[in-house]
């Protein structure tokens, strides 16, 4: 594959910019899946004005680079892309990117709902919700932990 990209940053994601990165990246790419996470304006239930974002630098992008190269080797991918935002992020805006590229619909469809499913479960992030007056922690929820199992 020829076309890896997972980097965390504090800036906006450029979704455009990252997709013709992602199709671009050679091979015989005949179709390029992506999918944007964005900042819900509530959280359970509960109106938030933003998420704060936190990692540890260095090990959250081996451990996702490591999770892209699981997808690699499950399906014939030729290029993938994470991008995941970190810091405060407000209703509306983007919080992750995953683009995934391949041959046929069928793998980039499933490696990136793989990707995501190992994101929203178990990537190195803690998720912090601010609104109302108060703050709090999130955790995955049990659907998104029904939803990594699958790929067990």
């Amino acid at each position: 594959m020829s076309g890896e990209t997972v980097r965390i940053t504090l800036d906006a994601i450029d979704t455009k910019a990252e997709t013709k990165a992602v199709s671009k990246a050679g091979g015989n790419i005949g179709a390029v899946v992506t999918f944007s996470g964005i900042c819900r304006a509530d959280e359970k239930g509960e109106k938030i004005s933003a998420l704060h974002l936190e990692h540890y630098p260095g090990m959250a992008e081996k451990e996702i680079e490591s999770h892209v190269e699981k997808a690699k080797q499950r399906w014939p991918l030729l290029a993938a892309s994470v991008v995941h935002r970190v810091g405060r992020i407000e209703p509306g805006e983007i919080i992750v990117f995953v683009a995934t590229a391949s041959a046929h619909r069928e793998a980039a469809f499933q490696a990136a709902e793989f990707i995501m499913d190992y994101l929203k479960t178990s990537a190195p992030f803690w998720k912090r919700t601010e609104g109302g007056g108060r703050e709090a922690w999130v955790d995955a929820s049990e659907k998104d932990e029904d939803a990594l199992e699958r790929w067990k």
